[in-house]
């Protein structure tokens, strides 16, 4: 959930940036500079490292589920055999 609302804050600042004309001093400026050319920020390296220690933990926790989905199947036990009236 938190992941959907970081998700989700982040589509609306991207649009609020289409949006919203810079009002910065260096676009006053120079007026044969670009509006769409604006800093977006560095990627830092905790970013970076969050964005791996999520892949690995969703991985994990796929091959835990898969795992147990494969093994209830394979198992033979609990299945009900027919039987005649």
């Amino acid at each position: 959930m938190r992941l959907m609302i970081q998700a989700a804050t982040q589509q609306l600042y991207a649009t609020l940036l289409r949006v919203v004309p810079d009002d910065s001093p260096d676009a006053h400026d120079d007026p044969t500079a670009d509006p769409t050319n604006r800093d977006r920020g560095a990627v830092s390296l905790e970013q970076v490292l969050w964005f791996i220690a999520v892949g690995v933990s969703v991985a994990v926790v796929a091959t835990i589920l898969w795992t147990q989905i494969i093994d209830t199947a394979n198992e033979t036990d609990n299945i009900d055999q027919p039987t005649a009236p």
